[in-house]
């Protein structure tokens, strides 16, 4: 362990485990609260997702029509919404504590265009657009339609242009290394600590967590302690008894890239297709002279992984220039990235007391976290010193069964339309009326799928899809629904 400021950082009144932008937001509020917070994680943030992430600080771009058909997701909207409007002065506050007033700037595109191609599926694609759309307009969001044929920046191949687009001027971007490191020095200006180290268990004594277990043996000792790992909070969780009672944690292993153009030029705006194929949509976005961000896949994996697999890193790649820009395939590859979003079992986040004394859960918020990571801060901040929240979390409380936000059928023919989805991003060839039947094989096989997981909770559709080529997911799934029933009834 490397402690890097003075002996507080082996006692503190908060201990946060996890230095992302979940972890790092909430210390830095509780620092300017005067409490003695350390932060506890590796410099080089293994598993990550923030480090990887596209940064995009919109609610809207992200809706899909599942999101606003329950509660649950209508819920976790109205957070995303309240987030955007908070980012403004976040970062004008990051800039003035952390005195980075000669620094690059940390927001890189100015809003976000939404395009409607014709590469996806109406069942996905053009669902989805037209909910962003009248989310927007419900909740009285400006924004603007565009030609296609006026779209700055977007030239793609004939077979893949947009058919409709609009622009949200009040969602951007911002570039998460600059946003950790102004984070990272208005934390220890405000007197916070950093600990270098990985946890590897939670202390406890009776029904109170007491501290944390690092891998070399050593032991760190705190009032609070803050789980806000990522999706290897799971590896934390595992060492506690309400473990069980919390719907587990795996990761959404996701690949992005950054990409110098051969002509050195960027768009000004996000440039993103609606989420589908399981993913968050293709997006691009500036990310300094001449170099774009390209993302990003999303795969299900029981464990955070590091090294990208070749066939995501393709895949990812050949649909930016074919999509958006032709002449992206003459530009360099400067750097590949691997994240890992955290995902729970039923797909919503975890956030707040965790079943025991002294034990806070900020972790699950699978897409999300980085944007919301202003608003959780304050409402956690606020929890953990006693004081009066603004924002109802008690949906999301951590220690719950499985929320189950949409009925087994509705699940399977979401499952069923995204994974046709896939093939035709992929760019498979097929004849017409094999579309149908594949449909028609697909959907009693899942079916009978689910029934075999379980007879009456069925997870969301892209951990439903992979558990089908992962025992180890499959297992994860059973145990825990098995673990539902003892422990909640």
């Amino acid at each position: 362990m490397n402690a890097n400021h003075g002996p507080q950082g082996r006692n503190p009144d908060v201990l946060v485990v996890g230095n992302g932008a979940l972890g790092l937001s909430l210390a830095l509020v509780l620092a300017r609260r005067g409490q003695r917070v350390a932060v506890l994680g590796e410099t080089h943030r293994p598993w990550a997702g923030s480090t990887a992430a596209g940064a995009m600080l919109g609610a809207f771009g992200e809706i899909t029509t599942s999101l606003v058909a329950s509660q649950y997701g209508r819920t976790k909207l109205e957070l995303g919404i309240r987030a955007t409007r908070m980012w403004p002065q976040w970062l004008a506050e990051l800039e003035e504590e952390a005195g980075a007033d000669d620094a690059p700037g940390v927001r890189t595109a100015d809003g976000t265009t939404v395009i409607l191609n014709a590469i996806g599926i109406p069942e996905i694609d053009d669902a989805n657009f037209a909910a962003i759309r009248a989310e927007l307009v419900r909740y009285s969001e400006p924004f603007e339609d565009v030609e296609p044929a006026d779209l700055e920046w977007v030239d793609a191949e004939p077979i893949s242009r947009p058919l409709k687009a609009f622009h949200i001027p009040g969602e951007h971007a911002v570039n998460p290394a600059a946003l950790l490191a102004r984070m990272e020095a208005a934390f220890l200006r405000a007197g916070g600590t950093f600990v270098t180290g990985l946890a590897t268990g939670v202390e406890y004594t009776g029904d109170r967590v007491t501290g944390v277990t690092l891998a070399g043996g050593e032991r760190l000792s705190a009032d609070q302690v803050v789980l806000a790992a990522g999706s290897r909070t799971q590896t934390l969780l595992d060492t506690l008894p309400v473990g069980p009672r919390i719907p587990p944690l795996v990761s959404g292993y996701g690949v992005s890239a950054l990409v110098r153009t051969v002509d050195g030029t960027a768009p000004r705006s996000i440039i993103r297709t609606p989420n589908r194929s399981f993913a968050c949509g293709l997006h691009l976005l500036p990310r300094g002279e001449g170099e774009v961000y390209v993302g990003a896949t999303n795969i299900i994996s029981p464990e955070p992984r590091e090294i990208p697999e070749l066939r995501d890193v393709v895949f990812l790649l050949t649909c930016a220039h074919r999509q958006v820009r032709r002449n992206l395939a003459e530009g360099g590859v400067a750097k590949v990235q691997v994240g890992n979003r955290p995902v729970s079992m039923d797909g919503f986040p975890l956030l707040g007391q965790g079943g025991m004394d002294g034990l806070w859960i900020m972790s699950g918020t699978y897409r999300d976290g980085l944007h919301l990571s202003p608003l959780l801060a304050g409402e956690i901040a606020a929890r953990i010193l006693g004081e009066e929240t603004e924002t109802d979390l008690s949906l999301f409380n951590p220690v719950r069964p499985p929320l189950q936000a949409w009925s087994r059928e509705e699940i399977v023919e979401s499952l069923v339309h995204h994974a046709i989805a896939i093939g035709y991003e992929q760019d498979w060839k097929l004849p017409v009326e094999w579309h149908g039947w594949i449909e028609s094989d697909m959907r009693p096989a899942v079916v009978r799928w689910a029934d075999e997981l379980d007879p009456e909770f069925t997870p969301p559709p892209e951990l439903l899809f992979h558990s089908r080529f992962s025992p180890e997911l499959a297992k994860t799934l059973r145990e825990y629904y098995a673990a539902t029933r003892a422990t909640h009834g």
